[in-house]
């Protein structure tokens, strides 16, 4: 069987290839892709070159074995339909329709284990935003937002804005994000924030301390997220804490270096900086929380946010490299850009 397959071959270029998909073995389903998502983060840093070298590609997720060297595959967000089942795979599953930890792919194999049955309340567009509803899940765990909190959020791609939308369910005293794009600004609003800025206006540090003012408060947040994958944004975020602010970074920067200013009331007002992933869970939660019910839960608020408005742009498989320079180039127009298939 054969499949095209999507390659980063080298800084700014990518190239659809032909696989030999093997012979399904015990365990294992045969996948024929409908959807898969493109990662504005993880994948356009991929996509500039600004990965380090030799790094493993992912330690968790079985579809994404080797290291970040040229040419490689990668993503992680594909939707599909069961062609075909290996032995020991119940009959129930020929014919499902499956979402996938899986690089952008037409035609591939998985263990039955890996593979998570999308509900019938969702669509195929959907089911591609559970990585992304997952992280939002995880950085909340990770914040610990309390009830009457001011939270503020750097960064408002598809994290930042599914990570608004979960904490404008929570009674908080106020709810700011910032992103560069008005676009993205006005989405936020639309998910829950109270206000939106832009991180570049000369006031901005002003503009926060009046918005986040209070008599009960100096005018900074309780708890901030960095999900803008801009490092600059990290000092922007320490001039907006006050004491014992959490500052949770969710932000993968790949090579991409940052200096911070930690000289003046950072240690004085016991700023804590927190590190976010998703692959694995918050160590207090373990106890009780696995990867599957997060998912599990993830798939809910999908289902109560219905994200599907936040896709801007629809490509071919064919067409991935006009998808990729879209991202790199025109970022102001975009928000989720998805690959389609042929059925």
């Amino acid at each position: 069987m054969k499949a095209s397959a999507l390659f980063f071959v080298e800084p700014y270029k990518v190239e659809i290839r032909t696989l030999d998909v093997e012979a399904l073995g015990d365990g294992e389903v045969l996948i024929r892709s409908r959807l898969s998502a493109i990662s504005s983060g993880t994948e356009l840093l991929l996509y500039r070159g600004q990965t380090p070298r030799d790094m493993v590609v992912d330690s968790v997720i079985p579809s994404l074995p080797g290291e970040l060297n040229y040419p490689h595959q990668y993503g992680y967000s594909t939707v599909g339909q069961v062609e075909d089942i290996g032995n020991g795979v119940d009959e129930d599953w020929l014919g499902r329709r499956v979402f996938s930890f899986h690089p952008h792919q037409s035609l591939f194999k998985s263990h039955v284990d890996h593979v998570i049955a999308v509900p019938d309340g969702l669509s195929d567009e959907e089911a591609t935003f559970l990585p992304n509803m997952e992280t939002a899940v995880n950085l909340l765990h990770d914040g610990n937002p309390l009830l009457g909190e001011r939270i503020a959020i750097f960064g408002q791609g598809i994290v930042g804005l599914l990570t608004t939308a979960l904490l404008a369910r929570i009674p908080l005293a106020r709810l700011i994000t910032l992103d560069r794009f008005e676009l993205r600004r006005s989405a936020s609003r639309k998910f829950g924030a109270e206000y939106s800025f832009d991180p570049e206006i000369n006031d901005l540090s002003a503009t926060l301390s009046q918005n986040f003012g209070a008599p009960d408060n100096d005018g900074s947040a309780d708890l901030i997220y960095e999900l803008s994958g801009n490092p600059k944004a990290l000092d922007q975020a320490i001039s907006a804490s006050g004491f014992h602010t959490r500052i949770v970074i969710g932000s993968w920067y790949g090579v991409k270096e940052t200096t911070l200013d930690l000289g003046r009331s950072f240690h004085r007002n016991r700023i804590r900086i927190i590190s976010s992933q998703v692959s694995t869970i918050r160590p207090e939660l373990s106890g009780r929380w696995k990867k599957k019910r997060r998912l599990n839960f993830a798939l809910q608020m999908i289902e109560t946010i219905r994200p599907a408005e936040l896709i801007t742009h629809r490509f071919s498989l064919e067409s991935a490299a006009q998808a990729f320079a879209l991202l790199d180039k025109q970022a102001a127009k975009t928000i989720q850009v998805l690959l389609r298939y042929e059925s």
